[in-house]
């Protein structure tokens, strides 16, 4: 009768509420996304008392429309997607920052390595995003008309994220494209000639790009009515995220290779670990989105879309860091 009274009460302790949450990814095997995979390889979400379900989409705006349709609580997708939404009266909340700087770069062919030596060559070209309408397509847009390059002389088209990119860039189906790691590492290995446009992985590519110290990108977002209902659930799931991003700064890249699915950093660890090398830089320290950083994305956006320069936004009702400082 003792043993039964003594264990009971430590099988009750052991069992912590559980939060069931779906999130969307914007492609799930790219290193710009890879600490949402990560909190749940190193056991963070559990431990948050989670119940976490990772739904891979082709691209940011695929993600985002299973919010919008109700098939997910929650997208791990770009910063700029909070913005675009509220230019239409929709509100979506980032709570939780995984990049301080995009990892998005442009990329030149190896058919159009010669030719192609600047954004303004790229008129009459075709040009590669991961998918129509989402944030490296938004990059795109930018990137031509801050350089006076008609947005209606390019042809756009979808490449996806990973070995589609891949192909599409190597073989010249596209004269440029924009690509993120461990995929642009990949081609680059394989196609040496592969120029660099734009290189956002690093804080001096973002400073010429955008004239900013922070472009905040790969973020955690959701309806706010959302955030509002499941204040706990959105402070576990920020929790979590820190917790990922303080542990991939306290270790090397080979470190973080080993406890990465073996489906997501592919057959050549070694490759993998030299992509996390050249991209390491873009991680935030603690998921704090910075006010600079929105105002940035604002901005930008404004330059390359009408609606949203149009619009009378309230930046401070697209992301917050109540949750990810834990109040």
């Amino acid at each position: 009768m003792i043993f039964v009274v003594f264990v009971f009460p430590l099988a009750v302790a052991c069992r912590r509420p559980s939060h069931a949450v779906r999130i969307a990814i914007g492609g799930q095997n790219q290193l710009v996304y890879l600490p949402t995979t990560l909190a749940r390889e190193l056991g963070f979400y559990r431990e948050e008392g989670l119940d976490v379900e990772l739904q891979d989409h082709a691209g940011g705006a695929k993600a985002l429309q299973a919010l919008v349709g109700g098939s997910a609580d929650v997208v791990c997708g770009f910063y700029d997607h909070t913005i675009q939404m509220a230019a239409e009266g929709r509100e979506l909340v980032a709570f939780v920052t995984m990049l301080r700087f995009p990892g998005l770069v442009l990329v030149v062919s190896p058919q159009r390595a010669a030719t192609v030596t600047k954004i303004e060559d790229v008129k009459g070209l075709v040009a590669g995003v991961t998918s129509i309408g989402s944030s490296s397509h938004m990059l795109l847009t930018y990137l031509l008309q801050h350089h006076g390059v008609p947005i209606d002389s390019v042809s756009v088209t979808g490449i996806g994220t990973a070995a589609t990119a891949v192909a599409a860039v190597e073989s010249g189906k596209v004269d440029v494209g924009i690509m993120t790691d461990p995929a642009l590492t990949i081609a680059q290995r394989r196609a040496p000639d592969i120029r660099v446009l734009t290189d956002l992985r690093h804080a001096d590519g973002v400073k010429a790009t955008y004239g900013t110290n922070t472009y905040p990108a790969s973020v955690l977002y959701a309806h706010a009515d959302w955030t509002r209902a499941n204040r706990e659930g959105a402070m576990r799931l920020a929790r979590a995220i820190r917790r990922t991003l303080e542990w991939m700064h306290a270790h090397t890249p080979q470190e973080i290779a080993d406890k990465t699915p073996a489906d997501f950093r592919g057959a050549d660890t070694a490759l993998f670990v030299e992509a996390l090398a050249h991209t390491m830089d873009m991680y935030s320290l603690d998921g704090v989105m910075a006010d600079e950083g929105a105002k940035a994305v604002q901005t930008a956006l404004a330059q390359s879309n009408d609606k949203i320069k149009s619009a009378t936004i309230d930046l401070s009702k697209t992301y917050t860091n109540e949750f990810v400082n834990g109040r």
